[in-house]
Protein backbone atom coordinates (compact mmCIF):
# COMPACT_ATOMS: atom_id res chain seq x y z
CA UNK A 1 0.00 0.00 0.00
CA UNK A 2 1.41 3.37 -0.77
CA UNK A 3 0.22 4.86 2.29
CA UNK A 4 2.01 2.10 4.37
CA UNK A 5 5.27 3.40 2.65
CA UNK A 6 4.93 6.37 3.16
CA UNK A 7 4.85 5.81 7.34
CA UNK A 8 8.16 3.41 6.30
CA UNK A 9 9.80 6.28 4.40
CA UNK A 10 9.53 8.85 6.80
CA UNK A 11 9.97 7.20 10.01
CA UNK A 12 13.77 7.61 10.49
CA UNK A 13 12.49 11.86 10.69
CA UNK A 14 10.47 10.94 13.58
CA UNK A 15 13.18 9.21 15.50
CA UNK A 16 15.74 12.23 15.90
CA UNK A 17 12.50 14.69 16.63
CA UNK A 18 12.12 18.09 15.25
CA UNK A 19 13.00 21.00 17.30
CA UNK A 20 11.70 23.54 15.39
CA UNK A 21 7.87 23.23 15.63
CA UNK A 22 5.23 26.12 15.02
CA UNK A 23 5.28 27.98 18.03
CA UNK A 24 1.58 29.45 17.35
CA UNK A 25 0.75 25.46 17.44
CA UNK A 26 2.86 24.56 20.08
CA UNK A 27 2.93 27.57 22.89
CA UNK A 28 -0.18 29.73 23.57
CA UNK A 29 2.34 32.64 23.50
CA UNK A 30 1.84 36.35 22.97
CA UNK A 31 -0.90 35.25 19.92
CA UNK A 32 -2.38 32.37 21.58
CA UNK A 33 -3.14 33.39 24.37
CA UNK A 34 -5.94 31.52 25.06
CA UNK A 35 -5.70 28.87 27.73
CA UNK A 36 -7.80 25.75 26.30
CA UNK A 37 -9.87 23.97 28.30
CA UNK A 38 -9.94 20.26 28.30
CA UNK A 39 -10.92 19.20 24.21
CA UNK A 40 -14.68 18.96 23.40
CA UNK A 41 -15.52 15.57 22.05
CA UNK A 42 -15.33 15.32 18.72
CA UNK A 43 -18.66 15.71 16.54
CA UNK A 44 -18.28 11.83 15.49
CA UNK A 45 -17.68 10.05 18.63
CA UNK A 46 -14.04 7.99 18.75
CA UNK A 47 -12.03 5.71 20.68
CA UNK A 48 -10.15 6.71 23.38
CA UNK A 49 -7.00 8.40 22.23
CA UNK A 50 -4.03 6.04 22.70
CA UNK A 51 -0.50 6.87 21.22
CA UNK A 52 0.89 5.84 17.67
CA UNK A 53 3.33 3.31 17.71
CA UNK A 54 6.06 4.76 15.45
CA UNK A 55 8.23 2.56 13.00
CA UNK A 56 11.79 1.60 14.51
CA UNK A 57 14.76 2.31 12.84
CA UNK A 58 15.64 -1.08 11.52
CA UNK A 59 12.17 -1.20 9.90
CA UNK A 60 12.62 -1.35 5.92
CA UNK A 61 12.40 1.87 4.14
CA UNK A 62 10.91 0.53 0.92
CA UNK A 63 10.67 3.06 -2.15
CA UNK A 64 7.64 4.63 -2.52
CA UNK A 65 5.17 3.39 -5.34
CA UNK A 66 3.89 5.39 -7.81
CA UNK A 67 0.04 6.41 -7.54
CA UNK A 68 -2.41 4.22 -9.39
CA UNK A 69 -3.63 6.21 -12.40
CA UNK A 70 -7.03 4.65 -11.86
CA UNK A 71 -7.73 4.99 -8.04
CA UNK A 72 -10.95 5.77 -7.75
CA UNK A 73 -12.34 9.57 -7.39
CA UNK A 74 -14.28 10.18 -4.37
CA UNK A 75 -17.74 11.21 -4.65
CA UNK A 76 -18.88 14.79 -3.53
CA UNK A 77 -22.31 13.01 -1.91
CA UNK A 78 -19.85 10.42 -0.13
CA UNK A 79 -17.36 13.34 0.81
CA UNK A 80 -20.36 14.78 2.26
CA UNK A 81 -21.48 12.07 4.67
CA UNK A 82 -17.86 11.90 5.75
CA UNK A 83 -16.99 15.31 6.32
CA UNK A 84 -19.91 17.46 7.54
CA UNK A 85 -19.69 16.44 11.04
CA UNK A 86 -15.67 16.94 11.30
CA UNK A 87 -16.74 20.39 9.96
CA UNK A 88 -18.70 21.14 12.22
CA UNK A 89 -16.77 20.05 15.30
CA UNK A 90 -17.78 22.64 18.33
CA UNK A 91 -13.90 23.25 18.92
CA UNK A 92 -13.95 24.98 15.15
CA UNK A 93 -16.55 27.42 15.77
CA UNK A 94 -19.20 28.57 13.30
CA UNK A 95 -17.10 29.92 10.80
CA UNK A 96 -14.76 27.31 8.83
CA UNK A 97 -14.08 27.12 5.15
CA UNK A 98 -12.79 24.45 3.31
CA UNK A 99 -12.18 22.71 -0.11
CA UNK A 100 -11.01 19.48 -1.13
CA UNK A 101 -9.52 18.89 -4.82
CA UNK A 102 -8.93 15.78 -6.71
CA UNK A 103 -4.73 16.21 -7.20
CA UNK A 104 -4.43 14.92 -10.17
CA UNK A 105 -7.65 16.72 -12.35
CA UNK A 106 -7.21 19.53 -9.94
CA UNK A 107 -11.48 19.31 -9.15
CA UNK A 108 -12.80 20.58 -7.02
CA UNK A 109 -14.95 17.76 -4.96
CA UNK A 110 -16.09 18.88 -1.58
CA UNK A 111 -16.43 22.80 -0.07
CA UNK A 112 -18.04 24.59 2.57
CA UNK A 113 -17.90 28.34 3.31
CA UNK A 114 -14.77 28.28 0.69
CA UNK A 115 -15.33 31.68 -0.68
CA UNK A 116 -15.63 33.59 2.38
CA UNK A 117 -13.04 36.02 3.29
CA UNK A 118 -10.99 34.79 6.28
CA UNK A 119 -8.01 35.19 8.40
CA UNK A 120 -5.36 32.35 7.12
CA UNK A 121 -2.70 33.10 9.43
CA UNK A 122 0.78 31.09 8.29
CA UNK A 123 -0.97 29.43 5.84
CA UNK A 124 -0.52 32.86 3.70
CA UNK A 125 3.08 31.28 3.27
CA UNK A 126 1.83 29.39 0.39
CA UNK A 127 0.89 32.42 -1.50
CA UNK A 128 4.20 34.36 -0.84
CA UNK A 129 5.74 31.25 -1.99
CA UNK A 130 3.89 31.38 -5.34
CA UNK A 131 5.30 34.53 -5.85
CA UNK A 132 8.73 33.78 -4.55
CA UNK A 133 8.96 30.77 -6.43
CA UNK A 134 8.09 32.45 -9.66
CA UNK A 135 10.69 34.68 -9.51
CA UNK A 136 13.71 33.50 -8.20
CA UNK A 137 15.48 30.28 -9.52
CA UNK A 138 14.42 27.49 -7.32
CA UNK A 139 17.86 26.12 -7.93
CA UNK A 140 20.15 29.16 -7.48
CA UNK A 141 21.87 30.13 -4.19
CA UNK A 142 22.83 32.85 -2.17
CA UNK A 143 26.20 33.72 -1.81
CA UNK A 144 28.07 35.08 0.97
CA UNK A 145 31.81 36.39 0.57
CA UNK A 146 34.48 38.22 1.89
CA UNK A 147 36.51 40.85 0.61
CA UNK A 148 39.97 42.16 0.64
CA UNK A 149 40.34 45.53 -0.22
CA UNK A 150 43.36 46.33 0.80
CA UNK A 151 45.99 43.94 3.23
CA UNK A 152 44.40 44.28 6.57
CA UNK A 153 41.21 45.21 5.44
CA UNK A 154 38.20 42.88 4.48
CA UNK A 155 34.73 43.12 4.27
CA UNK A 156 32.09 40.30 5.11
CA UNK A 157 29.48 40.73 2.28
CA UNK A 158 25.94 39.54 3.11
CA UNK A 159 24.06 37.79 -0.04
CA UNK A 160 20.87 37.14 1.63
CA UNK A 161 21.70 33.79 3.87
CA UNK A 162 20.55 34.01 7.33
CA UNK A 163 21.23 29.93 8.18
CA UNK A 164 24.53 30.25 8.05
CA UNK A 165 26.35 28.09 10.57
CA UNK A 166 28.69 29.45 13.50
CA UNK A 167 31.33 27.14 12.70
CA UNK A 168 31.80 24.06 10.20
CA UNK A 169 29.31 24.09 7.79
CA UNK A 170 27.34 21.15 6.41
CA UNK A 171 27.26 20.70 3.07
CA UNK A 172 24.05 18.04 3.09
CA UNK A 173 22.16 20.42 4.97
CA UNK A 174 19.78 23.48 4.44
CA UNK A 175 19.99 25.34 8.02
CA UNK A 176 24.16 25.64 8.18
CA UNK A 177 25.00 24.60 4.74
CA UNK A 178 27.96 27.53 5.01
CA UNK A 179 30.08 27.55 7.89
CA UNK A 180 32.12 30.72 8.97
CA UNK A 181 34.54 28.75 9.76
CA UNK A 182 35.05 27.38 6.53
CA UNK A 183 35.09 31.34 5.59
CA UNK A 184 37.70 32.26 7.96
CA UNK A 185 40.06 29.30 6.55
CA UNK A 186 39.25 30.24 3.34
CA UNK A 187 40.75 33.65 4.21
CA UNK A 188 43.59 32.06 6.19
CA UNK A 189 44.74 30.41 3.10
CA UNK A 190 44.59 33.13 0.44
CA UNK A 191 46.55 35.56 2.77
CA UNK A 192 49.11 33.73 3.96
CA UNK A 193 51.84 35.59 2.49
CA UNK A 194 50.43 38.33 3.45
CA UNK A 195 52.81 40.13 5.69
CA UNK A 196 50.12 42.07 8.11
CA UNK A 197 49.56 42.02 11.93
CA UNK A 198 46.32 43.29 12.03
CA UNK A 199 43.21 42.72 10.07
CA UNK A 200 40.14 44.92 10.12
CA UNK A 201 36.64 43.07 9.30
CA UNK A 202 33.33 45.40 8.23
CA UNK A 203 30.04 44.25 6.86
CA UNK A 204 28.63 45.44 3.53
CA UNK A 205 24.75 44.91 4.04
CA UNK A 206 23.76 46.23 0.77
CA UNK A 207 21.75 43.50 -0.55
CA UNK A 208 18.37 43.44 -0.57
CA UNK A 209 18.83 46.21 2.27
CA UNK A 210 15.37 47.60 0.92
CA UNK A 211 14.52 51.38 0.62
CA UNK A 212 15.55 53.52 3.06
CA UNK A 213 18.46 51.26 4.19
CA UNK A 214 19.71 51.46 7.25
CA UNK A 215 16.76 53.52 8.94
CA UNK A 216 14.06 51.48 7.50
CA UNK A 217 12.19 49.28 10.00
CA UNK A 218 13.30 45.71 10.81
CA UNK A 219 9.74 43.70 10.41
CA UNK A 220 6.22 44.91 9.17
CA UNK A 221 4.97 47.06 11.04
CA UNK A 222 1.81 45.36 11.42
CA UNK A 223 3.78 42.61 13.44
CA UNK A 224 3.60 43.08 17.76
CA UNK A 225 7.13 44.65 18.61
CA UNK A 226 6.63 41.78 21.66
CA UNK A 227 6.36 38.99 19.35
CA UNK A 228 9.95 39.50 18.27
CA UNK A 229 11.06 40.72 21.36
CA UNK A 230 9.78 37.12 23.20
CA UNK A 231 11.01 34.93 20.02
CA UNK A 232 7.92 34.13 18.16
CA UNK A 233 9.80 35.97 15.26
CA UNK A 234 12.57 37.85 14.73
CA UNK A 235 13.97 40.77 12.86
CA UNK A 236 14.36 40.65 8.75
CA UNK A 237 17.69 40.49 7.86
CA UNK A 238 19.96 39.29 4.95
CA UNK A 239 22.79 37.48 6.57
CA UNK A 240 22.09 35.81 10.27
CA UNK A 241 23.37 32.63 12.34
CA UNK A 242 20.99 29.22 11.93
CA UNK A 243 21.39 28.79 15.55
CA UNK A 244 20.06 31.95 16.08
CA UNK A 245 16.58 32.09 14.81
CA UNK A 246 13.96 32.56 17.06
CA UNK A 247 12.22 30.18 19.84
CA UNK A 248 9.15 30.64 22.08
CA UNK A 249 11.09 32.80 24.99
CA UNK A 250 14.23 32.57 23.56
CA UNK A 251 14.44 35.55 21.35
CA UNK A 252 16.76 36.19 18.61
CA UNK A 253 19.49 38.63 18.46
CA UNK A 254 18.06 42.12 17.33
CA UNK A 255 21.04 42.78 15.48
CA UNK A 256 21.88 39.57 13.31
CA UNK A 257 24.60 40.90 11.52
CA UNK A 258 26.54 42.00 14.76
CA UNK A 259 26.19 38.51 15.69
CA UNK A 260 27.80 37.11 12.22
CA UNK A 261 30.43 39.68 12.27
CA UNK A 262 31.61 38.89 15.77
CA UNK A 263 31.24 35.06 15.42
CA UNK A 264 33.47 35.52 11.78
CA UNK A 265 36.37 37.49 13.88
CA UNK A 266 36.45 34.55 16.53
CA UNK A 267 37.07 32.21 13.71
CA UNK A 268 39.12 34.63 11.58
CA UNK A 269 41.32 34.82 14.67
CA UNK A 270 41.15 30.71 15.30
CA UNK A 271 42.67 30.71 11.83
CA UNK A 272 44.96 33.64 12.16
CA UNK A 273 46.45 32.79 15.60
CA UNK A 274 49.21 35.05 14.80
CA UNK A 275 47.56 38.07 13.77
CA UNK A 276 45.12 40.64 15.79
CA UNK A 277 41.40 40.53 14.15
CA UNK A 278 39.17 43.28 15.17
CA UNK A 279 35.44 44.49 14.15
CA UNK A 280 34.90 47.88 12.36
CA UNK A 281 30.98 48.07 12.69
CA UNK A 282 29.72 51.27 11.85
CA UNK A 283 26.23 51.90 10.13
CA UNK A 284 27.76 54.20 7.57
CA UNK A 285 30.34 51.05 6.61
CA UNK A 286 27.32 48.94 6.65
CA UNK A 287 25.83 50.53 4.13
CA UNK A 288 29.15 50.72 2.27
CA UNK A 289 29.20 48.54 -1.25
CA UNK A 290 32.91 46.91 -1.11
CA UNK A 291 34.49 48.07 -3.95
CA UNK A 292 34.19 45.76 -6.92
CA UNK A 293 37.56 45.40 -7.65
CA UNK A 294 38.42 44.15 -4.03
CA UNK A 295 39.46 40.68 -4.38
CA UNK A 296 37.14 37.64 -3.01
CA UNK A 297 39.12 35.89 -0.41
CA UNK A 298 35.97 33.50 0.69
CA UNK A 299 32.77 32.20 -0.68
CA UNK A 300 30.44 30.28 0.56
CA UNK A 301 26.57 29.01 -1.54
CA UNK A 302 23.48 28.43 0.39
CA UNK A 303 21.49 25.84 -0.35
CA UNK A 304 19.38 26.02 -3.26
CA UNK A 305 16.36 29.16 -2.62
CA UNK A 306 13.59 25.72 -3.30
CA UNK A 307 15.23 24.13 -0.14
CA UNK A 308 15.62 27.67 1.60
CA UNK A 309 12.04 28.12 0.59
CA UNK A 310 10.62 24.47 1.68
CA UNK A 311 12.39 25.92 5.11
CA UNK A 312 10.57 28.73 5.44
CA UNK A 313 7.29 27.13 5.24
CA UNK A 314 8.27 23.51 7.33
CA UNK A 315 8.94 25.85 10.08
CA UNK A 316 6.83 28.46 9.77
CA UNK A 317 9.53 31.07 9.67
CA UNK A 318 7.92 34.43 9.53
CA UNK A 319 11.47 35.94 9.00
CA UNK A 320 12.73 33.97 6.27
CA UNK A 321 9.79 33.94 4.33
CA UNK A 322 9.71 38.14 4.53
CA UNK A 323 13.81 37.54 3.65
CA UNK A 324 12.98 35.75 0.55
CA UNK A 325 10.00 37.98 -0.79
CA UNK A 326 12.30 41.06 -0.25
CA UNK A 327 14.51 39.43 -2.78
CA UNK A 328 12.47 38.16 -5.15
CA UNK A 329 10.51 41.64 -5.31
CA UNK A 330 13.96 43.41 -5.60
CA UNK A 331 14.62 41.25 -8.39
CA UNK A 332 11.45 41.61 -10.30
CA UNK A 333 12.08 45.80 -10.12
CA UNK A 334 9.65 46.41 -7.02
CA UNK A 335 10.73 48.48 -4.34
CA UNK A 336 11.74 46.10 -1.74
CA UNK A 337 9.97 47.56 0.70
CA UNK A 338 7.51 45.07 3.26
CA UNK A 339 4.59 46.42 1.89
CA UNK A 340 5.35 46.44 -1.57
CA UNK A 341 6.47 43.14 -0.88
CA UNK A 342 3.02 41.97 0.12
CA UNK A 343 1.78 43.76 -3.47
CA UNK A 344 3.94 42.07 -5.42
CA UNK A 345 2.81 38.34 -4.07
CA UNK A 346 -1.07 39.90 -5.05
CA UNK A 347 0.10 41.48 -8.23
CA UNK A 348 2.02 38.07 -9.03
CA UNK A 349 -1.01 36.05 -8.11
CA UNK A 350 -3.36 38.34 -10.31
CA UNK A 351 -0.68 38.27 -13.33
CA UNK A 352 -1.23 34.02 -12.88
CA UNK A 353 -5.35 34.44 -13.52
CA UNK A 354 -5.96 33.75 -9.81
CA UNK A 355 -9.46 35.59 -8.08
CA UNK A 356 -8.52 37.46 -5.46
CA UNK A 357 -11.57 38.56 -4.15
CA UNK A 358 -11.99 38.41 -0.53
CA UNK A 359 -7.70 38.27 -0.36
CA UNK A 360 -6.13 41.50 1.19
CA UNK A 361 -2.13 40.77 2.30
CA UNK A 362 0.16 43.15 4.46
CA UNK A 363 2.91 41.45 5.04
CA UNK A 364 3.93 38.05 3.22
CA UNK A 365 4.63 35.76 6.18
CA UNK A 366 0.73 35.98 7.53
CA UNK A 367 1.63 37.22 10.69
CA UNK A 368 -0.15 41.09 10.53
CA UNK A 369 -3.46 41.42 11.61
CA UNK A 370 -5.91 42.57 9.16
CA UNK A 371 -4.89 39.97 6.39
CA UNK A 372 -7.65 37.57 4.67
CA UNK A 373 -7.78 35.05 1.76
CA UNK A 374 -9.89 32.46 1.03
CA UNK A 375 -10.18 28.75 1.37
CA UNK A 376 -10.82 28.48 -2.45
CA UNK A 377 -7.63 30.29 -3.38
CA UNK A 378 -5.22 28.24 -1.37
CA UNK A 379 -7.05 24.94 -2.50
CA UNK A 380 -6.35 26.17 -6.31
CA UNK A 381 -2.37 27.38 -5.53
CA UNK A 382 -1.88 23.88 -3.66
CA UNK A 383 -3.37 21.91 -6.53
CA UNK A 384 -1.86 23.43 -9.75
CA UNK A 385 1.18 23.52 -7.43
CA UNK A 386 0.79 19.85 -7.08
CA UNK A 387 -0.04 18.84 -10.69
CA UNK A 388 3.29 21.11 -12.26
CA UNK A 389 1.20 24.10 -12.85
CA UNK A 390 3.61 26.06 -11.02
CA UNK A 391 7.14 24.37 -11.32
CA UNK A 392 8.89 26.20 -8.86
CA UNK A 393 6.35 25.57 -6.11
CA UNK A 394 5.80 22.02 -7.23
CA UNK A 395 8.74 20.27 -4.97
CA UNK A 396 8.31 22.80 -1.85
CA UNK A 397 4.96 21.59 -2.02
CA UNK A 398 5.89 18.24 -1.87
CA UNK A 399 8.15 18.64 0.85
CA UNK A 400 5.45 20.21 3.48
CA UNK A 401 6.06 18.65 6.63
CA UNK A 402 4.73 14.70 7.62
CA UNK A 403 1.62 14.40 10.10
CA UNK A 404 3.39 13.20 13.34
CA UNK A 405 6.45 12.93 11.68
CA UNK A 406 8.21 16.73 10.98
CA UNK A 407 8.29 19.77 10.73
CA UNK A 408 5.27 22.05 12.01
CA UNK A 409 3.59 18.76 12.29
CA UNK A 410 5.90 16.85 14.62
CA UNK A 411 3.99 16.23 17.56
CA UNK A 412 0.45 15.96 15.63
CA UNK A 413 -1.57 13.34 14.75
CA UNK A 414 -0.25 10.89 17.46
CA UNK A 415 -3.31 9.96 18.79
CA UNK A 416 -6.57 8.44 17.77
CA UNK A 417 -8.70 9.06 15.62
CA UNK A 418 -6.31 11.39 14.04
CA UNK A 419 -3.50 9.02 13.70
CA UNK A 420 -5.32 7.43 10.63
CA UNK A 421 -3.36 10.24 8.60
CA UNK A 422 0.04 10.03 10.51
CA UNK A 423 2.56 9.09 8.51
CA UNK A 424 0.32 9.86 5.23
CA UNK A 425 -0.68 13.83 5.29
CA UNK A 426 1.18 16.87 4.40
CA UNK A 427 0.11 19.78 5.45
CA UNK A 428 0.91 23.96 6.80
CA UNK A 429 0.08 24.84 9.34
CA UNK A 430 -1.43 28.49 10.65
CA UNK A 431 -2.31 29.55 14.18
CA UNK A 432 -3.33 33.29 15.28
CA UNK A 433 -6.16 33.68 18.33
CA UNK A 434 -9.13 32.44 17.16
CA UNK A 435 -7.66 31.70 13.86
CA UNK A 436 -6.68 27.69 12.81
CA UNK A 437 -5.65 26.06 9.56
CA UNK A 438 -4.15 23.44 7.29
CA UNK A 439 -3.60 23.44 3.84
CA UNK A 440 -2.01 20.40 1.99
CA UNK A 441 -1.98 16.42 0.64
CA UNK A 442 -2.84 13.37 1.38
CA UNK A 443 -3.60 9.88 0.04
CA UNK A 444 -7.05 8.37 1.07
CA UNK A 445 -8.04 4.75 1.46
CA UNK A 446 -8.18 3.92 -2.05
CA UNK A 447 -4.89 5.61 -3.22
CA UNK A 448 -6.19 8.80 -4.62
CA UNK A 449 -4.73 11.93 -3.71
CA UNK A 450 -6.30 14.96 -2.38
CA UNK A 451 -5.47 18.24 -1.67
CA UNK A 452 -7.30 19.70 1.19
CA UNK A 453 -7.74 23.10 2.71
CA UNK A 454 -9.56 24.13 6.17
CA UNK A 455 -10.04 27.58 8.31
CA UNK A 456 -11.23 27.94 11.14
CA UNK A 457 -11.19 31.66 11.78
CA UNK A 458 -13.73 31.72 15.04
CA UNK A 459 -12.24 29.44 17.39
CA UNK A 460 -14.07 29.49 20.41
CA UNK A 461 -12.12 31.03 23.33
CA UNK A 462 -13.51 28.54 25.75
CA UNK A 463 -11.85 25.88 23.96
CA UNK A 464 -8.95 27.42 22.29
CA UNK A 465 -6.17 26.62 20.08
CA UNK A 466 -5.00 23.17 21.00
CA UNK A 467 -8.70 21.45 20.76
CA UNK A 468 -9.35 23.62 17.70
CA UNK A 469 -6.10 22.06 15.76
CA UNK A 470 -6.97 18.07 17.42
CA UNK A 471 -10.44 18.78 15.61
CA UNK A 472 -8.67 19.71 12.03
CA UNK A 473 -6.25 16.65 12.86
CA UNK A 474 -9.36 14.71 12.90
CA UNK A 475 -10.89 16.49 9.66
CA UNK A 476 -7.36 15.25 7.88
CA UNK A 477 -7.69 11.44 9.22
CA UNK A 478 -11.40 11.21 8.38
CA UNK A 479 -10.60 12.67 5.00
CA UNK A 480 -7.52 9.88 4.71
CA UNK A 481 -9.42 6.82 6.08
CA UNK A 482 -12.21 7.69 3.50
CA UNK A 483 -12.53 6.11 0.34
CA UNK A 484 -15.53 8.00 -0.17
CA UNK A 485 -17.30 6.82 -3.37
Amino acid sequence: MRRSATVLAVAALALGGYGAADVYDVVPGILTRDRPTPLPAPATPGPTPTPVALPTAAAAIPVLAALADDAPVPSTAALKKALDAAVADPALGPSVGVSIRDAATGKELYARGADAPRVIASAQKILAAVAISSELDPRARMTTEVRMVAPGELVLVAGGDTLLAREAGDPDATAGRVGLRDLAEQVAAAVREEPVERWTVRLDLTYAAGPGYPDTPTYPTGWAPGDVAAGFTQTVAMIGLADERPKPYEPSPMDPAASVLDAFVGELQRAIPDATVTADDIPDLRATPAPTEATVVARGESAAYRDVLAEALDTSDNALTENLARQAALQAGRDGSFADNAAFVVDTLKAKGYDLTGTTLLDTSGLTRGQTSTAALLSQVTAEALAGKLPGLQDVIARLPVAGLDGTLFDRFRTEPANAAAGVARAKTGTLTGISSLVGTTVDADERELTFVIVADQVPASSGTLAARAALDRFVATLTACGCR
